[in-house]
């Protein structure tokens, strides 16, 4: 049956990954913007597609394909069929998204839409794409293994942190960024909103996460060993990736503003941190044990009598967002966390709230291999062993190319720690309810062992 393109992507949207309001109805949808990028058969257009669902209104871009008949190696992209043909996610079209690459090499604009290289850029534009499945809340894809297109697929006026972020840090010549090679953007509410941006592929890098979890594979392996004893220790590689943390957060200081918060601002940081927590107990009521001593470390921080320097951060920094090449650590996906308003991921914030993400992931690294296991006191002492030897690995290394020692600012980071935990057990309660154990293990363990 032939549809309007409308009530297609009414039933297509809530089933992509990256689609904000899963559960929740659509009360309405309207195209805003449909510009043709390409004619012909097939045809690329850019939609701009408002949702509302209840009091909420998000604004998604859609790469749409158009083909009088559709090949079979794009039928799993299909979204429908209309009047004028099949619709389907150009995303997946090589054919198509060339088009996007050569617009960027020639610095075009397409109506409102601008393409734009990074200054002094010569890319290669004879290119096949291939969609990666890796990310959730956007659409990547890779040009001949030479660059990687992000496709920010839930919009907000203005820049988007990641493009800021790599873009000033491949001007400063970042060993620790891959660089920026491009973007694409168009005017939203009167405001330069980012819809895409190119960047070289770092194609034999290795996820940190991965590395990790063989290290912790390794030890669980071997009965009688200790974490350093084991030929899969990760404290060396955790130093590294401390130092570089480091390295890019002096980078991101000196070429973006800084600020301090008075004692009144980390109260009011702590309180903030106090809301989240009632939240998350009345939605989780297997939290509400340990509200009182996470409490406890929040009202630390509101007694602090410091000022805190704050800068631009990562905002989602884990050993997912990092890898290893054979130059060094790099990280990735500076958006901060997709959920977030933008002007929260672009705010000022202190650097531990990354060091601090980072020790969270080294305990959902020592973890996870627990999951479905019972809880046996050997295991434990295991994970909090090689969590500890790395969480200390990395400390180190930060502090021995930084000016800020982690070590040195337990209350805050402490705070920033439980904080994230709370937020964990949030997230996995929603998504993922055989990891919810990870998040609340880890409490248990680290407020028995603070």
């Amino acid at each position: 049956m032939v549809m309007k393109l409308e009530e297609l992507l009414c039933d297509w949207l809530p089933k992509q990954r990256w689609f904000a309001g899963k559960g929740q109805g659509i009360d309405d949808l309207a195209i805003e913007t449909d510009i043709e990028l390409m004619g012909g058969d097939p045809a690329l257009r850019h939609l701009v597609v408002a949702v509302d669902q209840g009091d909420v209104q998000d604004r998604y871009q859609v790469l749409l394909g158009v083909r009088g008949t559709l090949p079979h190696r794009l039928e799993h992209a299909l979204i429908g069929w209309c009047n004028f043909g099949a619709a389907y996610d150009a995303a997946h079209d090589a054919d198509l998204t060339r088009v996007l690459l050569e617009n960027i090499a020639a610095g075009k604009d397409v109506g409102p839409i601008e393409f734009r290289p990074m200054r002094g850029m010569r890319l290669n534009t004879d290119l096949t794409s291939l969609v990666i499945g890796a990310e959730q809340s956007n659409t990547s894809w890779v040009y001949g293994e030479e660059y990687i297109c992000k496709l920010f697929r839930r919009l907000a006026p203005g820049p988007n942190p990641d493009l800021e972020i790599t873009v000033a840090l491949t001007r400063t010549g970042s060993a620790h960024a891959a660089p920026a090679c491009g973007w694409i953007q168009m005017p939203l509410d009167g405001v330069a909103t980012t819809l895409a941006m190119l960047q070289v592929y770092l194609r034999t890098a290795s996820d940190g996460w991965s590395l990790a979890a063989t290290s912790v594979r390794d030890l669980y392996a071997e009965a009688d060993l200790h974490a350093h004893e084991v030929g899969g220790d990760f404290a060396a590689e955790s130093e590294r990736l401390g130092a570089a943390t480091a390295e890019v957060h002096r980078d991101l200081a000196t070429t973006f503003p800084t600020e301090k918060i008075s004692p009144a601002g980390l109260a009011e940081l702590a309180e903030g941190m106090h809301q989240r927590l009632e939240a998350v107990c009345k939605a989780v009521p297997e939290l509400a044990d340990y509200a009182d001593p996470l409490g406890a470390a929040f009202d630390a921080v509101a007694g602090l009598d410091e000022w805190i320097a704050v800068q631009r951060v990562h905002g989602d920094y884990h050993l997912g967002q990092v890898v290893r090449t054979e130059h060094g650590w790099v990280l990735l996906d500076f958006e901060g966390e997709p959920a977030r308003p933008l002007d929260e991921r672009r705010a000022l914030a202190s650097p531990l709230r990354d060091v601090a993400g980072m020790l969270r992931s080294y305990e959902y690294a020592a973890r996870h291999l627990l999951d479905g296991h019972p809880r046996e006191p050997q295991l434990e002492h295991r994970a909090r062993e090689w969590a500890d030897r790395n969480r200390d690995a990395f400390c180190a290394g930060y502090a021995g190319v930084g000016t800020l020692d982690p070590r040195a600012h337990g209350v805050l980071l402490r705070a920033f720690e439980y904080d994230k935990a709370v937020y964990e057990v949030m997230y996995e309660a929603r998504h993922r309810p055989s990891w919810l154990r990870i998040p609340l293990d880890s409490i248990a363990s680290r407020l028995g062992g603070a």
